[in-house]
């Protein structure tokens, strides 16, 4: 890994810091091959269920490393694009932890996570039209989905910056809470979804972020090419035994 990404996993969760509070968390190559790798963890290792990405420093991301970008840098990894996940986001749950600012390209990373919690002191954005440009690494998408149309473009349009509460009443907040505490919270958030069963949770979310491509006519046969292998897994009948048991079901992940 990366010096400036850190890693923690505990209890099925890997925590995902960008460590570059010099320079506002902003990304680089090496950062973002350093989250690409740590999605890569995410989802390739059977004991991790969920994960949360953070920014150290009271700062989530302020966007691409531009002095990096003009020494010829390109911060963007294979086929998980700008910051190693805006075009591909892992398929296991992602919540970000959001203190500070997430700007631009940090904004765009925040939008390909799951779940958002923020601190009070949050503040998002696309600012790019005030510099000229267009946000390409999926925000314009993907903001679109998660906030009325008429927010997603007086948001874009102007280039505002959007308030933690405002962002929360919205809907696309899922939590605020008081600055310094958005990990704490967020780790909370993750370890009760790691408490549920691995094969169902990933299932879940397939499910939940693959539907809006299928039609009404196809919606039901798509949903059981993911939902029927885990319902005749090793830990569907271990759910169902540990409930009639009264007592906390032992995950395999089979």
């Amino acid at each position: 890994m990366s010096a400036t990404v850190q890693l923690d996993r505990t209890d099925g969760v890997l925590t995902v810091t960008i460590d570059r509070p010099d320079a506002r968390n902003a990304i680089d190559t090496a950062t973002a091959q350093a989250i690409a790798d740590a999605m890569d963890l995410l989802d390739d290792s059977a004991d991790l269920v969920a994960g949360v990405l953070t920014g150290a420093g009271g700062t989530f991301c302020a966007g691409m490393d531009l002095k990096a970008f003009l020494a010829g840098e390109r911060p963007s990894i294979g086929d998980r694009g700008f910051a190693g996940i805006v075009e591909r986001p892992p398929a296991k749950p992602l919540i970000a932890a959001v203190e500070g600012y997430a700007l631009a390209g940090g904004f765009e990373i925040v939008l390909a996570c799951d779940l958002i919690v923020a601190a009070e002191n949050a503040t998002f954005g696309l600012p790019e039209v005030r510099r000229g440009l267009v946000a390409g690494g999926g925000g314009l998408m993907r903001l679109s989905r998660r906030v009325p149309y008429h927010l997603a473009m007086r948001w874009a349009l102007t280039g505002a910056h959007v308030p933690a509460a405002d962002a929360h009443a919205a809907g696309l907040v899922a939590e605020t809470v008081p600055a310094g505490t958005a990990l704490d919270a967020a780790l909370g958030l993750a370890h009760e979804i790691a408490a549920n069963g691995p094969l169902a949770v990933r299932a879940t979310k397939q499910v939940i972020t693959s539907a809006r491509d299928w039609s009404t006519a196809e919606e039901f046969v798509r949903q059981r090419e993911i939902t029927e292998p885990v319902r005749s897994s090793a830990d569907a009948r271990e759910g169902a035994s540990a409930f009639a048991e009264k007592r906390r079901p032992v995950w395999r992940g089979v």
